[in-house]
C-alpha cells in the first residue's frame, strides 16, 4: 500500500468484494442452489421462488393477464416446460421470453413449472 491510497490497506479485499455487481452475487446463489440439490429441482421450492422473481416482474401472481402478458399460474407442468423450451429454441416469437428461457436449464424450467403450477389464481 502506498501513502496515496487512504483507507484501503488491510481492507483492500473487502472493498473489492463490496464493489462487485449484484448480478454476480445472484449468479453465485443460483449456482449454489443448483449444486446442492442436482436432479431435485422440481421439489426445490427455494430455487423456484428465486427464479420466479424474474417472471413475476411481468407475469402477475393474481392469475390475470395484463397488457398482452398471459397469466402463468396454474398451468400443467408439461405445458409450462414445453412453452419455455419453445421460447428458448426461438420457436415461439417473443424476444424477451426467448432471452430468459434460453438461460434456463431443464431443471430450472421444471422447478418453475412446479412452482407456478401449484399456485392458485386469486379471485
Amino acid at each position: 500500500m502506498t501513502m496515496g491510497e487512504p483507507g484501503l490497506g488491510r481492507h483492500r479485499t473487502r472493498w473489492r468484494h463490496a464493489r462487485r455487481p449484484a448480478g454476480f452475487a445472484l449468479t453465485g446463489v443460483a449456482a449454489f442452489l443448483l449444486a446442492t440439490a442436482p436432479g431435485e429441482a422440481a421439489g426445490d421450492r427455494a430455487l423456484a421462488e428465486y427464479l420466479a422473481a424474474e417472471c413475476t416482474g411481468c407475469h402477475q401472481l393474481s392469475g390475470r393477464g395484463s397488457g398482452g402478458i398471459p397469466p402463468i399460474i396454474g398451468w400443467p407442468e408439461e405445458q409450462f416446460v414445453a412453452a419455455l423450451d419453445a421460447y428458448g429454441r426461438k420457436q415461439r416469437d417473443n424476444p424477451t421470453m426467448q432471452t430468459i428461457a434460453a438461460r434456463l436449464s431443464r431443471d430450472e424450467m421444471t422447478a418453475l413449472a412446479a412452482y407456478f403450477g401449484a399456485l392458485v389464481a386469486k379471485p
